[in-house]
């Protein structure tokens, strides 16, 4: 194959549980051309990505208008018609996707998708019923690549980190109060539900605790949301951890990441990132499935609400539960002894 396209334009968590499939098409089609259509919050992950050859942004908000659309339809045409593919991975599987997978020029039946196809996407392009339809979303993202031949021998998440966003994250902490050189553990603060979310409270017992232990907490995050949490969590810290919300770009959060002792988040974007570069990951979920969107390859460092009700997928608890409150700060302390020694020691 010569030219694939993949489009997969958000969330950002799901941008990231994709990548391995352009790893899986280079393994296979080393020499194939791959295009990625994204919009621009995911832009920067898939920049990170060594399989990806070319990057073709979709910017949503431009077309919400008659005159925008007017304005911006054929030069987005014009770009994903450039080539002519000879498969297309619509991943997103929803009518903003179908539309672009549209209009890519590729061989009749050469367009696919997921099996949960919706709002049309089913149309334009094939969807995949493969052997992990009902596993983790990885697995099912790969399925994909498996329906056009590849033999998806590794997982991997393929990003690369540039020496300059390297060099600037280090500034950036520096600036902060703090040196990478010295242990820390990245927790991230807040998520795109308020029941993924982890009280502020247990951040606060888990920052003093690894402060006792020797470990620098560094809290991460974006948004004026998370700024405020942050500012609550610090508020109730004996000591003020570093704060990096909204201080740095995917780039950056990547490498703090990778210089880490451990990760500790919620079932959000940035945590899966650390999952998917190999970061240390301590990851508690409440209303989302983990078989689907759990720490693939990290399952053991994984802690789930222990309620009947978990996996509700709701937003908003309408029984006014605070249901990521049950994991308790104790239980986050006992799998990061596991993952990082340092932790076992006395504390100061």
């Amino acid at each position: 194959m010569k030219n694939i396209l993949i489009v997969k334009m958000s969330s950002i968590g799901d941008v990231i549980h994709a990548l391995p499939v352009s790893y899986a098409i280079k393994e296979t089609y080393p020499d194939a051309h791959l295009t990625w259509v994204v919009e621009p919050p995911a832009y920067d992950i898939v920049a990170m990505a060594a399989c990806v050859d070319e990057i073709i942004v979709f910017e949503k908000k431009k077309f919400r208008s008659v005159k925008g659309f007017l304005q911006n339809f054929l030069p987005l045409r014009r770009k994903i018609q450039a080539r002519d593919y000879d498969v297309v991975l619509d991943l997103q599987g929803l009518f903003k996707s179908a539309a672009v997978a549209a209009l890519a020029k590729a061989p009749k039946g050469q367009k696919y998708g997921m099996w949960n196809m919706r709002e049309g996407s089913q149309l334009i392009s094939k969807p995949v019923i493969g052997p992990h339809c009902h596993d983790h979303v990885i697995e099912r993202y790969l399925d994909t690549a498996r329906a056009i031949g590849c033999a998806v021998k590794e997982v991997r998440l393929p990003i690369r980190v540039p020496e300059r966003e390297q060099q600037l994250t280090r500034q950036i902490v520096a600036q902060a109060g703090a040196n990478m050189a010295n242990p820390y553990t990245v927790l991230v603060v807040g998520a795109s539900w308020p029941t993924k979310c982890w009280p502020d409270g247990h951040f606060a017992m888990l920052g003093d605790w690894l402060y006792n232990h020797g470990v620098i907490p560094v809290l991460v995050g974006s948004g004026p949301v998370e700024t405020q949490k942050a500012a609550e969590i610090a508020a109730k810290m004996d000591i003020p951890p570093i704060d990096l919300v909204g201080k740095l770009n995917f780039k950056q959060l990547a490498y703090l990441f990778q210089q880490s002792a451990a990760v500790v988040g919620g079932d959000t974007g940035p945590t899966h990132l650390a999952v998917g570069i190999g970061a240390k990951t301590v990851m508690l979920m409440g209303p989302t499935y983990p078989r689907r969107t759990g720490p693939y390859g990290q399952m053991e460092n994984l802690l789930v609400v222990d309620r009947d009700c978990r996996e509700c997928m709701k937003r908003v608890c309408p029984l006014g539960h605070d249901c990521m409150a049950v994991i308790k700060p104790e239980q986050v302390e006992a799998k990061l002894k596991a993952l990082v020694p340092a932790l076992n020691a006395v504390t100061i």
